[in-house]
């Protein structure tokens, strides 16, 4: 009798805790990522992903949930000059950039706002 008191206890401790914690979560959890050319954190709606698919080649993910190796750059003009310039991204995404797929990136990145970091 006395072990089904200290069970029943038991439970109704972890109820209460479980009750508890519910509620005390209010603030919603916001992915964060880093912009690879700036490397500032930022929310990861607020950069674009570019994922290595398949073949090798690197695409611009608008979705953020397509299948690959991803990156993070920000919006900005200047970030997307020094990612593709540098190598940075190359790095990152583990792949060699062709030249036709680094125009078409370029050019996806003069579309962008050319405000700074």
């Amino acid at each position: 009798m006395a072990s089904g008191l200290r069970n029943y206890a038991g439970r109704q401790k972890l109820i209460l805790m479980m009750n508890t914690r519910r509620h005390t979560s209010s603030v919603k959890h916001i992915p964060q990522r880093t912009c690879v050319a700036c490397r500032k954190v930022m929310p990861k709606r607020e950069l674009v992903r570019l994922v290595r698919i398949a073949d090798g080649s690197i695409d611009v993910d608008a979705t953020g949930k397509r299948a690959g190796r991803g990156a993070y750059l920000c919006p900005a003009q200047k970030c997307w000059e020094i990612g593709l310039k540098n190598g940075r991204l190359e790095h990152t995404l583990r792949t060699t950039l062709t030249q036709g797929n680094r125009d078409q990136l370029i050019g996806y990145g003069k579309g962008l706002s050319s405000g700074g970091q």
